[in-house]
C-alpha cells in the first residue's frame, strides 16, 4: 500500500467533528447532572433518581473514553504523517491502521451511549405513560381540548 500525506490528513476534519459532537453530549449530560443534583438535595429518597443517577455516571465514563479513543485516534494520525514526512512507510501504515482502530472504537462506544441515553428517555417517559392506547387518540384529545 502506498500511503501518501493526504490519507491520514483525510481523517482530521472527520475527528474534529465527532469530537465537537462528542463535547456537546457531554455538555449536555453536565446540565443534566446539575439539575439531577438540586433534586437530589430535596428528594434523596426517590428511587428514579437514584437509577437516573446511576445512568449519567456511566454514560459520563463512556463520554470520557469516547474522548480518550477520539484524541488517541487524532495523535496516531499525527504521527502517522510525521512518518510518512520521514519516508518510513511501514511504521506510518501501521500508524495509520492504529489510529483508524482508535476511531472506530471510539464510535463504538459513541452508539453503545446513545443506546443508554435513548434507554434513560424511555425511563424517564415511564411515569408519563398514556391511559389510553392509542397515540391517535390521545392526540386528537389534546387537540379538542386545546381548540375549545
Amino acid at each position: 500500500m502506498n500511503l501518501s500525506i493526504n490519507t491520514p490528513a483525510l481523517l482530521f476534519p472527520a475527528i474534529s467533528l465527532i469530537m465537537l459532537a462528542y463535547t456537546n453530549r457531554f455538555l449536555a449530560l453536565a446540565s443534566l447532572v446539575r439539575n439531577l443534583h438540586e433534586k437530589y438535595t430535596t428528594e434523596n429518597e426517590n428511587r428514579a433518581l437514584h437509577n437516573q443517577i446511576k445512568n449519567l455516571r456511566y454514560r459520563l465514563r463512556l463520554i470520557k473514553n469516547m474522548q480518550a479513543f477520539g484524541i488517541c485516534s487524532f495523535i496516531s494520525c499525527i504521527f502517522c504523517m510525521f512518518f510518512i514526512y520521514l519516508e518510513k512507510e511501514v511504521v506510518a501504515e501501521i500508524l495509520f491502521a492504529i489510529s483508524l482502530l482508535f476511531f472506530i472504537a471510539s464510535l463504538f462506544l459513541s452508539l453503545i451511549e446513545i443506546q443508554l441515553s435513548t434507554k434513560a428517555l424511555e425511563f424517564a417517559l415511564s411515569d408519563m405513560e398514556l391511559k389510553d392506547a392509542s397515540l391517535v387518540q390521545y392526540i386528537k384529545n389534546k387537540f379538542d381540548k386545546d381548540v375549545k
